[in-house]
């Protein structure tokens, strides 16, 4: 059973979304404590691969004073996501295609780990993110002439 801790609903609408998946992440102690305070942010992060491993980087998680007086806080430190091999060899032979990058999606607990879903990803142009839009609101107006009935 997973409870979301946050998510990046903006990924759906900049990006087409191929393929997901749940990676572990490293974290400090004053960084668990923020974010069962519900103190996490995903919307301007992104994924990169560096020496054969994966990091996150622009996720941003506030410290919380009480909990982090004697450590220098960063919220915006580089984060390693942990990921087995063959599945990282996957993720890289897919972002190696052209146009293709890693979004972080969502940040969750998983049992008592906090896990991070990143999606393999391209870019919507404009008018793709306009169909979306359009798409979105035929399907809100549907459902409002359904409850009418």
């Amino acid at each position: 059973m997973s409870t979301l801790i946050c998510d990046n609903r903006k990924a759906f609408f900049d990006y087409f979304i191929e393929d997901q998946y749940e990676a572990g992440i490293t974290l400090m102690g004053w960084e668990i404590k923020a974010i069962r305070s519900g103190r996490a942010s995903l919307k301007e992060a992104y994924v990169i691969v560096k020496n054969g491993e994966l990091f996150l980087l622009g996720g941003h998680i506030p410290p919380l004073h009480s909990a982090s007086t004697h450590v220098e806080t960063d919220p915006h430190r580089t984060r390693k996501l942990l990921m087995k091999r063959e599945e990282i060899d996957r993720v890289m032979g897919k972002v190696d295609r052209a146009g293709y990058t890693l979004i972080p999606l969502s940040l969750y607990y998983s049992g008592r780990w906090v896990k991070i879903k990143i999606g393999v990803a391209k870019g919507k142009k404009q008018h793709d993110k306009r169909e979306s839009e359009k798409e979105r609101q035929w399907n809100r107006d549907k459902q409002r002439i359904m409850k009418q009935r």
